[in-house]
């Protein structure tokens, strides 16, 4: 939209806050708000704001940054009285000499997907995030606010009702929700929404992570996107369908003659992805907690390798169905929803393109085998390697992946590792309540 066409959508929607948004390099969303009257000033000249307390932003001496607004992304928050109702853009951070900023990360991969265009690509992504809605109890034991299970209806259940609301917040701001539906856990849900480039789904997955939470506190509920809230159940993920197309609409990753329907493109961009999973892993699974949702026996991935038809492998592609070339993706199964997704898809991204570039053949597929039941040297006969068993793990990995490293670039490499081992370090010297029950009587 143009300017003229915001001031008066803006209006006519009866705003009165704009909320400017960008994120840090742990995926947390920062803000810059103003008066609706404000709106007209930075449309024209863009919002300065003190970068120098943002993680991954400038030094203390360099602190003065610059946002420039995106239009495309404009939306009303639902959530918003009437009488304090408020908008929000995302924006591109750019420095005081008016150049890109090398530490953003939705600015770094929107760089790279202009890159692919070049080449005439668009990535394309359709997460499907997973959360748990609890109740609030006073404490940090959480508690599942249903006792629903997988696909589970009810006609009069009130997470049914709030899962109906989130829905048609996240439609009403731009989303095209496909499905909600309760997941396998207590209190767990999924809503996806239509995939798009990876630029707007970042941005989607954004928008529905602090829109769930916004609208589960108005039920006196907490929403929680945390990969492993709760020992022995299953955690929560955010498996990434993922397709190149052409500028014209193809599906590139279709092949007609091929057994599984993939072309030459798409299995060397799985073998790229796979190449690189050990590294990737930081990015797309960043947390402490991301390496107790990555075990054996709850459905998430740990042994790297690719199927078409076994959830246990790190890359499944879908069935396909004919006439429905349009379609054909692989699923990337172990990011989860605690990543900031513009460097998930920037790593995803990069692993990928050297796959394509360098025309890395993927192994054999692992169909009908369950790679849970293999012995460690039936797995190492067959070339499969393990994911990382931690984040200190995952860090190490990617310290030694050039090609994430370039496509990350110093400014953000730097300040997500740093934000990571200080995580890192921080979980380390903690003496957890199972090390207390375990060892305070017997040591």
């Amino acid at each position: 939209m143009d300017k003229k066409e915001i001031l008066e959508r803006v209006k006519k929607d009866n705003v009165k806050f704009i909320s400017f948004q960008f994120s840090d390099v742990t995926g947390m969303v920062k803000s810059v708000d103003a008066p609706v009257e404000q709106l007209e000033g930075a449309l024209d000249g863009g919002i300065w704001f003190d970068g120098s307390s943002i993680e991954g932003f400038a030094r203390i001496q360099e602190s003065d940054m610059h946002l420039y607004v995106d239009t495309d992304t404009y939306a009303v928050l639902p959530w918003t009285p009437a009488e304090m109702k408020r908008a929000r853009f995302f924006c591109d951070v750019f420095t005081p000499e008016d150049e890109p900023f090398a530490g953003d990360p939705r600015g770094n991969l929107k760089r790279i997907m202009a890159d692919l265009k070049k080449r005439g690509m668009i990535f394309n992504c359709g997460p499907e995030p997973e959360f748990f809605l609890f109740r609030r109890n006073g404490g940090i034991t959480p508690v599942p606010h249903d006792v629903g299970g997988y696909f589970d209806f009810s006609s009069d259940d009130e997470a049914v009702q709030v899962r109906t609301e989130l829905m048609a917040a996240l439609n009403s701001m731009g989303l095209e929700i496909e499905v909600g539906h309760h997941e396998v856990a207590l209190g767990q849900h999924e809503i996806d929404f239509r995939f798009a480039d990876a630029l707007r789904t970042a941005d989607n997955v954004l928008t529905l992570k602090y829109t769930v939470k916004a609208i589960a506190a108005q039920h006196d509920l907490v929403a929680s996107f945390m990969p492993k809230p709760i020992y022995g159940i299953n955690g929560s993920g955010m498996h990434n369908h993922q397709s190149i197309f052409d500028t014209k609409g193809n599906n590139l990753f279709f092949d007609a003659n091929d057994e599984f329907h993939l072309s030459e493109l798409a299995y060397s961009f799985i073998g790229g992805e796979l190449q690189h999973a050990r590294a990737l892993a930081a990015l797309v699974a960043p947390s402490v907690n991301s390496y107790k949702r990555l075990v054996p026996g709850y459905e998430a991935p740990v042994y790297v390798g690719w199927a078409q038809r076994n959830r246990s492998a790190l890359i499944r592609i879908p069935r396909y169905n004919k006439g429905q070339d349009k379609s054909m993706r692989a699923e990337l199964r172990f990011p989860d929803p605690s990543c900031n997704p513009y460097i998930a898809f920037t790593g995803m991204i990069a692993a990928a393109l050297d796959g394509i570039d360098n025309k890395i053949k993927p192994p054999k597929p692992l169909n009908n085998i369950n790679i849970y039941h293999l012995s460690e040297d039936e797995r190492k006969a067959k070339d499969i390697k393990e994911l990382p068993s931690s984040l200190l793990e995952a860090l190490q990995e990617l310290d030694k992946d050039t090609v994430l490293k370039k496509a990350l670039g110093e400014e953000i490499y730097s300040a997500f590792v740093r934000a990571k081992m200080e995580e890192w370090e921080d979980f380390r010297i903690h003496v957890t309540d199972w090390e207390v029950a375990k060892y305070l009587e017997s040591a």
